[in-house]
């Protein structure tokens, strides 16, 4: 099998919206609420698995967020997807509600439009791959930093609520 370029069909950026959209799809609204225009997708089923479920949610929506590394979008374009992601994350801790709110906020979805615009204007890193790619891992660690606190945060805020011997 040959080597894959950033030539290939497969990382056009039509290839890499395409796929995109795909996935904020079935994320964010590939099922319908019977009687309804609601859509809600695997993003909103996962999430009511207690614990691990938004955590879960969170590492499968990272899929654009690659997908816009690997085209280079530029960093503040970068910097809006993770904060969609992020938010995302920290509502959906909150039980129910949470869930309710992921339906109406679709962060997949509005990444990958998103990606789209940023490749549609250009918006793409053109410098050194090296430096982009530090902005880019330090945006990502710096949100995974701020997911894994406020996992963190929300177990010892329920713990705390929850202790009978207060």
């Amino acid at each position: 099998m040959p080597h894959r370029t950033d030539s290939t069909p497969a990382d056009r950026p039509d290839a890499r919206v395409a796929r995109s959209r795909r996935y904020g799809r079935l994320m964010d609204d590939v099922f319908t609420i019977p009687g309804t225009k609601i859509g809600f997708g695997l993003d909103s089923l996962i999430g009511l698995v207690p614990g691990i479920g938004d955590a879960a949610g969170t590492v499968l929506s990272t899929a654009i967020l690659v997908e816009a590394v690997r085209a280079r979008v530029s960093i503040p374009v970068l910097l809006r997807m993770g904060l969609n992601l992020l938010f995302d994350t920290i509502i959906g801790y909150i039980p129910l509600a949470g869930d309710v709110a992921d339906v109406g906020f679709r962060a997949n979805k509005k990444n990958a439009r998103l990606l789209e615009e940023a490749l549609t204007d250009g918006r793409t890193h053109t410098g050194s791959t090296g430096a982009y790619l530090m902005r880019a891992g330090l945006i990502i660690v710096v949100l995974l930093l701020i997911m894994i606190a406020s996992v963190v945060l929300t177990v010892w805020l329920l713990l705390t609520l929850l202790n009978p011997y207060r």
